[in-house]
Order: C-alpha cells, then sequence, then structure tokens
C-alpha cells in the first residue's frame, strides 16, 4: 500500500561549517542526537556569549525536537609585520666585503644570504587589540551567524536524509504489522466459533447440574465469556491505528510526538489481543505484532 510519504526529519544528523574573517579562522560543528523536546547545548569561546540569544532564536526556527550541541573554535592569526634592521646589515655588509676581500677570487654577498642572518629582519609586534576594535568585532559576529545559519541548514538537510532513510524502515515494519492483524484477522471467525463450542458444551453441564444457575446470571457469564474471547474490536483499533500512522507519515509538519502516543495505543491492543488469545496460532501472530510494534516503537524515537 503507498502513504504517499511527503519528508520526515530524524532527529539525528551532523554538520560542519568553516571561513575566515580576516586574521580570524573560524569552525561550527553541530550535533544532533533523539530527544524527548528541544534542547541546545553551546560551547562558545570566551567573549562570544553575546552571540548566544541570536544562535538560539536562528536553531529554534529550524529544529524543533532533539538534543543538539553547537560548538564554535576560532583562531586568530598575529598581525605582525617585520622590518630590516639597517644598522646590523650595514655591520654584516662590511664584514662580508672585508671578508670577500681577504679572499682571492670570492663571489660578493648576496643580498638573500645578508636577509637571512639574525637580527637583520625583526618582526614589529602588533599592538592592536581586537576585542577593543568594535567594528572588526561585528564585522566577526556578522560573520560567524551567517556561517551558523549555513550549519543550521546543512543540519536539515542531514537529518532529513536520515528521515528518508528512516521513513523507508518504518513503511516496512508498518506493512509488516498490517500483515499480521490481516493474519489475526483470518483467526478471528475460527477463535469465534472455537469458542461458541466451548461455551455450548459449559452450558450444557451447567444445565444438568441440580441446581441450575439463575438465569440473569448465566446470561451474564456467558456475556462475559463472549467478550473476552472477542478480539474484533482490537483488530479494528489496530486497521485504525495503521491509517493513523500512514497518515502521520504522509504529513510535513513535525510528528514524532503524536506517533510516540499512537505506538503507546498500538502496544495496548497488540497486549490485549494476546491475552484473548484462546490457540496458539493466535497467540504466535500475537507475539510476532507485538516485536513489530516495539521495533517500529524504537524507529519513531527517531523522528522530529
Amino acid at each position: 500500500m503507498s502513504t504517499g510519504i511527503t519528508s520526515i526529519a530524524s532527529m539525528t544528523g551532523f554538520a560542519r561549517t568553516a571561513g575566515t574573517y580576516h586574521a580570524t579562522t573560524y569552525a561550527w560543528e553541530l550535533r544532533s542526537v533523539n530527544g524527548k523536546g528541544f534542547d541546545l547545548k553551546l560551547r562558545l569561546p570566551p567573549g562570544f556569549d553575546a552571540l548566544e540569544p541570536a544562535l538560539r532564536e536562528a536553531a529554534g526556527r529550524r529544529l524543533k525536537r532533539g538534543n543538539i550541541s553547537v560548538a564554535l573554535t576560532l583562531k586568530r592569526e598575529s598581525i605582525a609585520s617585520t622590518m630590516i634592521d639597517e644598522a646590523m646589515l650595514d655591520l654584516y655588509l662590511a664584514r662580508a666585503l672585508d671578508l670577500a676581500r681577504r679572499i682571492p677570487n670570492a663571489p660578493p654577498p648576496q643580498p638573500e644570504a645578508l636577509l637571512a642572518l639574525p637580527g637583520v629582519i625583526r618582526p614589529i609586534a602588533d599592538t592592536t587589540d581586537p576585542d577593543a576594535d568594535e567594528d572588526e568585532q561585528a564585522g566577526l559576529a556578522t560573520a560567524l551567524a551567517a556561517s551558523f545559519e549555513a550549519g543550521l541548514a546543512d543540519l536539515v538537510i542531514a537529518r532529513n536524509a536520515e528521515g528518508d532513510r528512516l521513513a523507508t524502515v518504518i513503511e516496512a515494519l508498518l506493512t509488516r504489522i498490517d500483515s499480521q492483524v490481516k493474519a489475526a484477522w483470518a483467526r478471528a471467525e475460527e477463535q469465534t466459533l472455537q469458542h461458541r463450542a466451548r461455551l455450548e458444551a459449559a452450558l450444557a453441564t451447567l444445565l444438568a447440574e441440580s441446581n441450575p444457575v439463575a438465569p440473569d446470571r448465566l446470561a451474564q457469564e456467558i456475556a462475559l465469556l463472549a467478550t473476552r474471547s472477542d478480539i474484533r474490536e482490537e483488530l479494528d483499533r489496530l486497521d485504525a491505528h495503521l491509517a493513523a500512522a500512514r497518515a502521520l507519515l504522509a504529513e510535513s509538519a513535525p510528528i514524532g510526538r503524536r506517533f510516540d502516543f499512537l505506538m503507546q495505543e498500538f502496544n495496548r491492543e497488540a497486549n490485549t489481543l494476546c491475552s484473548k488469545s484462546t490457540s496458539l496460532p493466535l497467540t504466535a501472530i500475537g507475539l510476532d505484532l507485538k516485536a513489530a510494534i516495539e521495533q517500529l516503537r524504537e524507529q519513531v524515537q527517531n523522528i522530529e
């Protein structure tokens, strides 16, 4: 049977985005796993706590359920420059020329060799404090926010891809449950006939006793026994639950919580069916049904 599935999202996924702003390189890592609700944990470098409200708001727009861990790493490159120490260079050059005059046919000093000598090129320390540069910080914050949005988009794609695989597994389990319910329907009439035969035998015994049971009490017992063995109501509900499950899969909105509740209803009917069974074949069907429902419940726990 076709389900008309559009798309479901899993709560499992991973994404990583990275970039560079001026002298700062950064990377976001976003991980998502199953959760009963929406729980976002952020790990930001010192000094970047002001980003948190906007990050939480952005994540809440895209993700409705799951335990999400987000980590930001930063690396600032030194903006140091260099200078040539002219006095040190003149000293080396004078000594090199003096040495060349002493050695016959010696080549003249090479500039690259002189520049490589210790102390000729000296670094100029960067005295600029990035945290004090408001424009620099504002630009970096904007770049980080854009990169985070890109990471969220990638995480949604990853969760949707996992959801597509999950939908295939869930549909297979629903088909398996459907076939077991149909097998139980085939046994339902047989169970009713078997129970009727037992009931007629018990009734004959009761009527043959010297102190027969009162008619109203007998009617109550017969009705109770008939109800206890009739599984058609449970099978009707299981058919309805299957239809509801397939309708949920066809929705585009998050369905995880509603599917969780539906699984409780599936399990309740399967338990009742097993308790009412009076035959080994029907009990075997009921146990297989319960196993399939448990497997389905485990998969449903992954749905957003």
